[in-house]
């Protein structure tokens, strides 16, 4: 029954990037160019469709919260941690230079691949291929080592 409503719930997203443009990587680009304000390229609409999605999760995060669990999984899986590290910040820029120079995110990219799109089957492979290497990155180290040059002065 799970994988029913989890199906349901997954057509309802996908109609939704559909009807609201978000899988039309132009309509996207569009709207991120803020910078053509003037020329008249800029395309605020989606600025209502992310409105309602964050009033949409706002009360649903509220709500769902609230319930002793979720209604398919034993418990909630919620982040532990709250500090800010290089991953929390290089990984949202990466996603924000992918969705500006693409027009895709995720979401769209797959509801993309449905009508045929070449560039929604790139960007899909190279968000796969960023997915499988993921795991070899996670453990890098944090910093990167600053090679200075020795003090002259030293003996």
């Amino acid at each position: 029954m799970a994988i029913f409503v989890q199906f349901a719930i997954g057509l309802i997203f996908g109609v939704g990037l559909i009807v609201s443009g978000m899988s039309n990587p132009a309509k996207v680009l569009n709207f991120l160019d803020a910078a053509g304000i003037p020329a008249g390229t800029w395309d605020p609409s989606l600025a209502f469709v992310m409105a309602g999605a964050v009033a949409v999760t706002f009360v649903g995060f509220n709500r769902v919260l609230r319930l002793g669990r979720p209604f398919f999984a034993e418990r909630f899986y919620l982040p532990t941690r709250a500090d800010v590290d290089r991953r929390i910040v290089v990984g949202p820029a990466i996603f924000g230079i992918g969705w500006g120079l693409a027009g895709f995110c995720p979401g769209p990219a797959l509801t993309a691949l449905g009508f045929g799109s070449s560039s929604a089957l790139i960007f899909a492979a190279a968000m796969f291929a960023g997915m499988l290497l993921a795991p070899f990155t996670a453990h890098l180290p944090s910093r990167a080592r600053v090679m200075t040059p020795a003090d002259p002065h030293e003996t």
